[in-house]
């Protein structure tokens, strides 16, 4: 028999002066077998930094052709595509084809730069492209999911995220 996802409920207080984005979310996340706790609150973590009425989580891990999260128009076209971890190049080149704006939240320690200086050649010419380079340390430093919302919630109210997630190549 296989294994099911574990679901988990979770509730966001979005207030990004920023974006002048105000509103509350309450999600459920669908946690893969193979899927890890810090795969999940990245993915949480993204949710929270490009909250909209519109962005939603996907079929994930389990399909190859969709992101982790997308915010689609009206009209069933791909505004934003946010993809996690450390993809091959041609994922990328597909998602900057088909979406507006793509986000990637690259994670993974030491791997991290020697998967940019294998792929920064061809993705530097993708100009709707966004890599964030998560610190290493920030999932190991959350405990549970209180403490890693309470984060987001102070800091989007604040206006501002921490200066490592801003890291530019």
């Amino acid at each position: 028999m296989a294994l099911k996802a574990t679901i988990h409920k979770a509730t966001l207080n979005i207030a990004d002066m920023d974006r002048h984005y105000y509103a509350d979310h309450h999600l459920t996340i669908a946690q893969h077998p193979s899927e890890n706790d810090e795969r999940m609150m990245i993915r949480l973590l993204a949710f929270a930094l490009n909250a909209d009425e519109h962005l939603e989580f996907t079929k994930g891990l389990s399909t190859d052709d969709e992101p982790e999260l997308w915010q689609k128009s009206l009209s069933d076209e791909i505004e934003l595509w946010i993809e996690l971890g450390l993809p091959e190049e041609g994922r990328l080149r597909k998602a900057c084809n088909r979406a507006r704006q793509v986000i990637l939240y690259a994670y993974g320690g030491r791997a991290v730069p020697l998967w940019w200086e294998k792929h920064h050649n061809k993705l530097s010419r993708f100009d709707n492209l966004t890599i964030v380079n998560l610190p290493p340390e920030a999932p190991t430093r959350w405990r549970n999911w209180r403490s890693a919302i309470w984060a987001f919630r102070l800091r989007s109210r604040m206006g501002t995220y921490p200066s490592a997630m801003k890291t530019s190549w």
